[in-house]
């Protein structure tokens, strides 16, 4: 894939896709957005099971790149933002867990994309941040997805003072999964991913989807929409396969 701010590689059933605006500290312009959009559109059309997000250079990502914006009319803005939005919704839609690289800094839209991701791993010097609070650019788009990971009093905190948090208390927060030393985040990644893309393929995009579609929702509604899944589910290949081994002690043998 020819991308100019992007770089996608793939070892085995992992996808790795780099955001490679080092020199701009991976800040999401239009056109890198666009890039990374193409990007996730490709992996979650392959047969890979799983997706890595990574950043180049020493920033995992500076979020909206200001020189889109200082000079823009306000509806050159609402593109660059419903644009990243397309991007969120993307990642959460594609069948395969997203895991989120995060060894440096992840501020504003770049935190959002953290919080976006299906699961996050941290290097120990990595840090979070929604700057805005502290400027006159409030980051209310990034605290969409980002209170939703932390809950309403962190998210106010984090969103209010503008403040960086360290690796330790994003894993405290929410916000990641693990924290591990950098010499060992490449490792982790692998692992967690590993273990996150384990049994079907099939199912596992059925879950993903449910899983989205029922946190939305009013809890009697969520149980009504995730009992009918579980129950046409419970039909498939996938499910019957998983139940056959496990009642004969065996290893499944996946079709999918």
């Amino acid at each position: 894939m020819n991308l100019d701010h992007v770089l996608v590689t793939r070892d085995a059933d992992f996808v790795t896709i780099t955001m490679n605006r080092p020199q701009r500290r991976n800040a999401l312009s239009l056109a890198h957005l666009r890039d990374l959009i193409d990007a996730f559109s490709g992996a979650g059309d392959s047969d890979a099971s799983g997706i890595i997000l990574a950043g180049a250079g020493p920033v995992f990502s500076a979020g909206h790149d200001f020189a889109d914006v200082a000079e823009a009319d306000e509806s050159a803005v609402r593109t660059l933002l419903d644009t990243c939005l397309q991007l969120m919704e993307l990642i959460e839609t594609v069948p395969q867990p997203v895991i989120a690289r995060v060894h440096g800094l992840a501020t504003a839209a770049g935190c959002q994309l953290v919080a976006t991701c299906d699961l996050a791993v941290a290097a120990d010097s990595a840090g979070f941040a929604a700057p805005g609070g502290k400027g006159g650019w409030f980051c209310h788009t990034p605290m969409v997805a980002i209170a939703r990971n932390i809950g309403r009093k962190r998210a106010a905190e984090l969103a209010y003072t503008g403040d960086t948090i360290t690796a330790a208390q994003a894993l405290d927060w929410g916000l990641v999964n693990q924290v591990v030393p950098t010499a060992g985040l490449d490792a982790a990644v692998a692992d967690l991913l590993g273990r996150a893309t384990r049994g079907s393929r099939a199912s596992k995009a059925l879950g993903k989807r449910t899983l989205y579609q029922q946190l939305s929702l009013p809890e009697a509604d969520a149980y009504e929409l995730a009992t009918r899944v579980m129950a046409e589910s419970s039909q498939s290949a996938a499910a019957r396969e998983g139940m056959s081994a496990f009642l004969s002690k065996r290893q499944p043998k996946w079709s999918d």
